[in-house]
C-alpha cells in the first residue's frame, strides 16, 4: 500500500486529534476509579548493605511476614536507601537484581564441604562448619608458625595461610577484622574489593 505525503499527514492529524480530545476527558468508555493499597505498606524495612563490590552502597530491604517467633519473613523488594552517603538512593544493574539473588533457586544457604578425595559436596551444619575452620586453622598455624627468622629476630610470621575479607562490611568490622588476622601473624591478607 503506498502512502502520499498528504495521506500521512491526515493519518497523523486524526491520531492527534482522537489523542488529544481523550486527554481533555472525553473517552469512549466509562473510566473506574480505584484505591490500591501501597505494596511496601504493611512491610518491614531493613537497612542492609548490597554484598556485590567495594562501593558498599546501602539498600532497602522490604519484607511481609506475621513477625511471629522463628517464623521467616519474604522479601518481597530491594530498593536503593536514599539516605545512604554513598549511593544516595542509586543502584547498579547488579545490587537493582538483588531480589532475584535472594530468591535464586541455585544460592547456597548452608555451609557444604568436599572431603579429600572427593568430588561430591555434603552438607554440614554451621557449628561444624565454624569449628572445622578453626581445627584446621590452628592446625595449620601450630606447624608452619615462624617466630625467629635466619637472624635470631622476632618476627612472628604465619605464611601458609591467607586471608580474604569481604568488601561490603564496615570501616569498624574491617579494622577488628585486619586487628584479628595481624593478631595470629597471617601476612597474606586481602580484600574482596581488590580482586
Amino acid at each position: 500500500m503506498e502512502v502520499t505525503r498528504r495521506q500521512f499527514f491526515k493519518v497523523c492529524a486524526a491520531g492527534m486529534g482522537g489523542s488529544s480530545v481523550a486527554l481533555m476527558g472525553f473517552s469512549p468508555t466509562n473510566a473506574l476509579a480505584e484505591v490500591r493499597t501501597y505494596k511496601l505498606a504493611r512491610a518491614t524495612e531493613t537497612r542492609n548493605t548490597c554484598p556485590y563490590c567495594s562501593v558498599s552502597c546501602g539498600i532497602l530491604m522490604y519484607s511481609l511476614g506475621d513477625k511471629a517467633k522463628n517464623a521467616k519473613a519474604e522479601i518481597i523488594h530491594i530498593e536503593g536507601d536514599p539516605d545512604h552517603p554513598i549511593n544516595r538512593g542509586t543502584l547498579c544493574p547488579k545490587g537493582a537484581a538483588l531480589l532475584d539473588f535472594v530468591h535464586s533457586p541455585n544460592r547456597l544457604r548452608h555451609p557444604e564441604v568436599r572431603e579429600a578425595g572427593s568430588n561430591e559436596w555434603k552438607r554440614i551444619s554451621w557449628d561444624e562448619a565454624f569449628s572445622r575452620v578453626a581445627k584446621l586453622m590452628k592446625e595449620d598455624r601450630d606447624a608452619n608458625f615462624i617466630a625467629r627468622n635466619a637472624d635470631g629476630a622476632t618476627v612472628n610470621r604465619w605464611l601458609s595461610t591467607g586471608f580474604l575479607a569481604a568488601s561490603a562490611s564496615s570501616n569498624e568490622s574491617g579494622y577488628i577484622t585486619h586487628k584479628f588476622v595481624r593478631s595470629l601473624g597471617a601476612v597474606a591478607f586481602d580484600n574482596q574489593a581488590r580482586v
